[in-house]
């Protein structure tokens, strides 16, 4: 008989503080961080040193004060890339509601969005939307900087590290005030290049196990779900897949959430040449993300099965 224990993500330490390039401890768990990528597309990170209860707790806070805005104050988060701004009301996803700082990592860019939304100021929400991207980014770096290492493409990674632009999204879905499960996302994959989420108290997000089984992944303050996204496995040439996940809800909390997003901004998207052999032939053409994320909603990209592949596929 097979066994009947359900499939659980790895969970990986990276709150060590000598956690540093070229120390043996930074070998074990580049590790265990590369296979966890190859083998689900995603992984746990516990990340408490850098990011502890009061962090976790102040941008929850933040999101909750984002969220009472009015909803007319809300909509004036436009972004010319779709699903960077606001987006909310969707018949498709009733309970999701969404907004995002675009160069989050900036101070530019974390004010920029503080004023629109109010106009008067709100340093609280400003500095710790902008401190708790910054070491999110930090987080991002590590786990891309082990991949490169592990693939022997350091430079290439190098190249991509200086056009990499980041977006925090603010996520909250409302309870669906009965019994049964609603959904409150569709299964997808990310188009970005890679992801990080973080969540509240209130379940909802499943990641899909390649056995096809959904599993549950449980809210924690110091856990921080790091996901490959669509152009990480062109990058790799398909060594690394995105998960698909989605959000189921129940009950009648409402589910906060936050998602911290990487894109490559003016620079060609293309594969090493140490990824491709006659083992690996290559998969994918160069191409440009933010175009990639254009076709993605367009009718094709929408019907497409896999959204890269039909965009830029060998």
């Amino acid at each position: 008989m097979g066994s009947l224990t359900s499939p659980k993500l790895p969970v990986i330490d990276f709150s060590e503080e000598n956690l540093k390039p070229g120390t043996e401890y930074w070998s074990s768990i580049r590790s265990e961080a590369v296979r966890a990528l190859e083998e689900y597309g995603c992984f746990i990170a516990t990340y408490d040193n850098k990011v502890p209860l009061d962090l976790h707790n102040a941008i929850f806070r933040a999101s909750k004060e984002l969220f009472d805005l009015p909803t007319e104050t809300k909509m004036t988060n436009i972004c010319k890339t779709p699903s960077h701004g606001y987006v909310g009301q969707e018949p498709l996803v009733p309970l999701y509601e969404g907004l995002g700082i675009e160069n989050a990592t900036t101070f530019e860019g974390a004010q920029k969005f503080t004023n629109q939304m109010w106009p008067s100021g709100n340093d609280f929400f400003c500095e710790t939307a902008l401190l708790f991207s910054r070491l999110l980014a930090e987080l991002d770096q590590m786990v891309m900087r082990m991949v490169s290492e592990s693939y022997g493409i350091e430079n290439d990674y190098e190249n991509l590290l200086g056009a990499t632009s980041y977006l925090l999204r603010f996520i909250k879905y409302q309870g669906p005030q009965m019994n049964e499960k609603k959904l409150g996302l569709i299964p997808h994959t990310d188009k970005s290049f890679m992801s990080i989420l973080h969540q509240r108290q209130v379940k909802g997000l499943e990641i899909k196990m390649k056995e096809d089984e959904w599993i549950l992944i449980d809210p924690s303050p110091s856990s921080f779900i790091v996901m490959a996204g669509d152009v990480c496995m062109a990058w790799t040439n398909g060594r690394i897949e995105p998960p698909f996940h989605r959000v189921i809800m129940q009950g009648n909390e409402e589910r906060y959430s936050l998602g911290f997003f990487t894109f490559i901004r003016d620079l060609i998207v293309q594969t090493p040449k140490e990824l491709v052999d006659d083992k690996h032939p290559l998969q994918y053409k160069p191409f440009d993300h933010y175009k990639f994320i254009d076709f993605y909603y367009t009718d094709e990209g929408k019907r497409s099965k896999c959204s890269i592949k039909a965009y830029c596929g060998v």
